[in-house]
């Protein structure tokens, strides 16, 4: 189960902006497209922390971001609170449930991910995400942070089970899962999003219902009614919504909307 929440759980997780580290590879992540006569909707699988040593932002990614009007990102997580409005108050404490279990894969990835220089600050959405302010270009979410805590929190509840200790080799493990994530997105592999996602949804469909079957199929909906305005769109969501048999591209498939892949 921890493979595919590795991937899940860096999307909810705060961006610590660090710096990029120098380029010394080529990378050639998916993009998808779907379109009609006047709009255009580019789908680009991200990556959420990278170790910022990849020329993933490259002449073909960066040639469908320049050609879009908008960047639209899974959601907007603020950098800092807005002047006048108080702290946030620390998330009650949780039963044991699904999102107990998830959020505590959360803080064992991210700290896996460092011990390979992987850095949400260096993930692709954060990335684009700068350039785009820089350019001017808008930048919505296709959730609100809001909703995403209340998934987070509203998951279905599983058994109570003795705590487990993180030891050594669980770390370990979960280490060399995110450097195999990581590596299979520069090169567009989608199978290793595919088997983590059917290792999920076998281990614990709830959760799988939620993260990626109900989303994806929201998120499909969104790119239908925006089909009926004109313009070009960049949508960047992570990989793993991308792949496998409930994925955004196959819901889009089911009402009707072709897509094909660009790189």
């Amino acid at each position: 189960m921890a493979g595919i929440l590795v991937a899940a759980a860096l999307a909810a997780a705060s961006p610590a902006v660090s710096p990029a580290g120098p380029t010394v590879e080529e990378a050639s992540p998916a993009i998808f497209v779907v379109r009609d006569a006047d709009t255009t909707i580019y789908l680009f699988g991200t990556f959420h922390a990278l170790d910022g040593k990849s020329a993933w932002f490259n002449q073909r990614v960066r040639s469908a971001f320049e050609q879009s009007d908008e960047l639209v990102l899974e959601t907007l997580v603020p950098e800092a609170p807005p002047r006048g409005l108080p702290a946030p108050q620390p998330m009650p404490s949780l039963s044991v449930t699904s999102s107990a279990s998830f959020l505590a894969t959360t803080r064992m990835a991210i700290n896996a991910g460092r011990s390979h220089g992987l850095q949400v600050g260096n993930g692709a959405d954060m990335v684009l995400r700068r350039v785009a302010e820089a350019e001017g270009k808008p930048v919505e979410g296709l959730e609100t942070l809001q909703s995403q805590l209340n998934m987070f929190t509203h998951m279905p509840a599983t058994p109570a089970a003795a705590p487990r200790r993180v030891d050594a080799p669980a770390m370990d493990s979960l280490s060399k899962s995110m450097v195999e994530m990581q590596d299979a997105w520069k090169q567009g592999d989608q199978a290793v999003f595919v088997r983590m996602l059917g290792d999920l949804e076998r281990s614990s469909p709830s959760t799988y219902r939620v993260l990626f079957t109900e989303r994806n199929a929201r998120w499909a909906d969104w790119i239908r009614a925006r089909m009926q305005t004109p313009g070009t769109v960049f949508v960047a969501v992570g990989a793993g919504h991308l792949a496998g048999k409930d994925s955004v591209l196959v819901r889009l498939a089911q009402l009707g909307i072709r897509s094909s892949r660009v790189y």
